[in-house]
């Protein structure tokens, strides 16, 4: 862990600390219990996540995202329900075109006098 890092986590721990004070005592306690079991659990997370990461970067395998429906599965939906999902299937194959840079015209809020 960077010395950076080491002292943010102490200064955001310190800030929640200082918050605290303002609360009753019964509830202080009982946050200020919480929060430090919370920075605990949580002191190697930042390591888990890079590790993870490079995992994720190292492996020969191809990701999967989701799964096909068997037949039986999509004879079970209704007809609503199977043009949500046509509706979604469409959304999220269609191709990327939120920014068109060739294009150059005006916007349609520019006045046209």
């Amino acid at each position: 862990m960077s010395a950076l890092h080491v002292w943010r986590v102490r200064a955001l721990y310190q800030r929640i600390l200082l918050l605290h004070r303002v609360l009753p005592p019964y509830l202080k306690d009982l946050r200020d219990q919480y929060m430090k079991d919370e920075f605990r659990r949580h002191k190697t997370a930042a390591a888990l996540w890079q590790q993870a990461n490079e995992n994720r970067q190292n492996s020969t395998e191809k990701a999967c995202f989701g799964i096909s429906l068997p037949e039986e599965k999509l004879n079970d939906f209704c007809d609503e329900q199977m043009g949500h999902l046509e509706e979604l299937m469409q959304e999220a194959t269609k191709p990327n075109r939120q920014f068109n840079i060739t294009e150059s015209r005006k916007p349609k809020f520019w006045s046209t006098r």
